[in-house]
């Protein structure tokens, strides 16, 4: 019976990161194991493999390596480092009576059968609102007192007008909810919402930040974020009986609008698929995090950040910034309105027009004034040239 090989995997800060560096007398077939890893790096320094420090990698690692090495991991299992300190949860200054009335408000919506995120950010907004009031008798709040409300919380703390128009719809659902209050709703005004253009990175900066994005996990995320214009949410409630791999499809359920929809499976990302899947075998969810539940929408964003870092991609970008640019990229390329409406789930074309404003095609083709006058120069200067050529050859 022959022996198995024996790895120890050790801590070591290279290259500014936290590492798990995997040592081993040489061995041809634990190289090739290796090297088929895309995050796994040999190091001419250190004189040995490694691998970022997280718990995906070292699972990773674990899983190639099982039944084809004895792995001493102690060192990177060693609990002994510091835990993360989380602040404490505020606790509201509400009475009894206010307490149930959010509760009641809480179940109201989900008896509408709003989205999770939805409830629980009307519901937050409704709190702020009854704990600034917490003095006051509900049933006498009138108009002015939302004003006041807004001046103090809203204008003070700088909040953006969208966050300003979600409590308004907030406390529009409040007062249907309970009607005992003297706000009106007719004169409930949601502020006009800013008409800023999505922020869009170039097809080349997409390609650029997929390059230097290591980890086999990211990568997958971001591809199939920009490749099938997928909001965060849907991409981390994917499951693996959703995706179509046959017919080249991803069914998206329940979205936003509790809307079920279908998009298109990139061929380009089949190969990414297929190897993230064997590597990292999810089982329920496509992207995992810890102890098989989905991936946060926070980890996504979080490795992101560092991407366009690495990429010299700056500005403000998130997994958003992604859809954005798949559904300009789509305009640019002549892809019709009503497909890409589709493609993206939105009720209503007004939605996605907004990506004609941003899309280069019709734009491009506009010449600048000043083009236009350098251009005419350069013509002039050149015609002048030739005539002072030509009287040149005429005197001789």
């Amino acid at each position: 019976m022959s022996v198995l090989p024996l790895v120890t995997l050790d801590r070591k800060y290279h290259r500014k990161a936290h590492q798990i560096t995997i040592n081993f007398k040489y061995n041809a077939t634990l190289i090739n194991i290796l090297r088929d890893i895309p995050e796994i790096i040999w190091s001419q320094n250190l004189k040995t493999w490694y691998i970022k420090n997280t718990p995906e990698h070292l699972k990773l690692v674990l899983e190639l390596l099982k039944g084809k090495a004895k792995v001493n991991a102690d060192a990177v299992l060693d609990t002994s480092m510091p835990t993360k300190q989380f602040p404490k949860k505020r606790i509201r200054n509400l009475t009894l009576d206010n307490k149930n009335l959010l509760n009641g408000f809480y179940l109201y919506l989900k008896g509408k059968r709003y989205s999770k995120s939805t409830v629980d950010t009307y519901a937050h907004f409704m709190a702020d609102f009854i704990e600034f009031y917490n003095a006051k008798d509900i049933s006498k709040l009138n108009n002015r007192d939302v004003e006041l409300f807004i001046e103090t919380v809203f204008v003070k703390r700088k909040y953006a007008i969208s966050t300003q128009r979600q409590f308004v719809s907030a406390l529009k659902l409040f007062i249907v909810f309970y009607p005992n209050t003297h706000i009106d709703d007719l004169k409930l005004m949601r502020p006009s919402a800013s008409k800023k253009l999505p922020n869009v990175l170039s097809q080349n900066e997409v390609i650029r930040l997929l390059r230097v994005t290591e980890n086999l996990k990211h990568k997958t995320i971001l591809a199939l974020i920009y490749s099938a214009g997928l909001r965060i949410s849907e991409l981390i409630n994917l499951k693996i009986e959703d995706l179509k791999i046959d017919r080249k499809q991803i069914h998206i359920k329940n979205a936003k609008g509790r809307k079920d929809r279908y998009v298109v499976l990139a061929e380009s990302t089949l190969p990414l698929l297929h190897h993230y899947l064997r590597i990292y075998k999810p089982t329920v969810y496509l992207i995992e995090g810890q102890k098989k539940e989905a991936y946060t929408a926070s980890s996504v964003r979080k490795f992101m950040y560092q991407s366009c870092k690495k990429a010299g991609i700056l500005g403000k970008v998130t997994p958003h910034t992604l859809r954005h640019s798949y559904a300009t990229h789509l305009i640019e390329r002549g892809v019709g309105l009503r497909h890409i409406q589709e493609l993206l789930g939105h009720s209503s074309p007004k939605t996605t027009m907004i990506y004609t404003h941003v899309a280069r095609k019709d734009i491009l083709s506009i010449t600048s004034p000043l083009d236009n006058a350098l251009e005419q120069l350069s013509k002039s200067q050149k015609e002048e040239e030739k005539f002072l050529l030509s009287s040149r050859n005429g005197m001789k």
